[in-house]
């Protein structure tokens, strides 16, 4: 039985090895959270790929995603005459005869892929609608919004993907920006170059996943490499 004297006697304190000890153990713990709560971020930020890399292609799935027509693809117009040295092809609003010619190569890309069955727009600018006339070898159905380029736009463009059916859209940097900014991508991997294309696939349920971006000189290339 213990005695009173010993029920009283006060704890003795920790030694200091004893402190260290959980000195460690607590930052040790408190970076593992900060490391997890790190990967989590990273993890769940979303990030543009390039597809002119054949393994990130390949890892997206795009090629199976447009097989199945659950892709909706935001295409740049071509250099613009207006600022550029290059000849034009006439009109000085419209693109340069090397932004034509580079439309071209993009789609040979898209007729690579397959174009049976897809919806095609274009915004009303003379810029895109030539890039859209060399890109598909035929004029396309202009609308307004593409032009626009306001916070509507990503909606707008999720409304008119049909189930079945990719979406091939030609409009400006703009409007590809404000797409991207909704899905949460950082500011400095919005940028779209001349005539580079961002892939989105959109489910059943009209939820877009940002796939990647093909710049125009990676087309052929890569397309072939895959087997298209």
């Amino acid at each position: 039985m213990l005695s009173s004297d010993t029920l009283n006697t006060p704890a003795l304190p920790a030694s200091p090895r004893r402190r260290r000890s959980r000195s460690v153990i607590g930052a040790a713990f408190g970076l593992f959270v900060a490391l997890a709560g790190a990967g989590t971020w990273l993890a769940t930020r979303t990030h543009i790929v390039d597809l002119g890399n054949e393994r990130q292609l390949s890892e997206s799935g795009l090629l199976q995603q447009w097989q199945d027509g659950a892709v909706l693809v935001m295409i740049r117009h071509a250099e613009r005459c207006d600022s550029a040295p290059g000849p034009c092809l006439g009109d000085p609003t419209g693109i340069t005869v090397s932004g034509s010619e580079a439309a071209g190569r993009v789609g040979l890309g898209l007729q690579q892929l397959g174009l049976a069955g897809a919806d095609a727009f274009s915004s009303p600018k003379l810029r895109t609608r030539q890039t859209a006339h060399f890109l598909l070898g035929q004029d396309t159905t202009s609308q307004d919004w593409l032009e626009t380029c306001d916070k509507q736009f990503a909606d707008q463009a999720l409304a008119r993907k049909r189930p079945g059916h990719n979406l091939v859209l030609v409009t400006h940097n703009g409007c590809i920006d404000h797409f991207a900014r909704q899905q949460h991508v950082p500011g400095g991997e919005r940028e779209s170059g001349y005539a580079s294309a961002l892939f989105v696939s959109v489910n059943a349920q009209g939820k877009a996943r940002i796939l990647g971006r093909m710049n125009e000189p990676d087309w052929q290339r890569v397309l072939a490499s895959s087997g298209k």
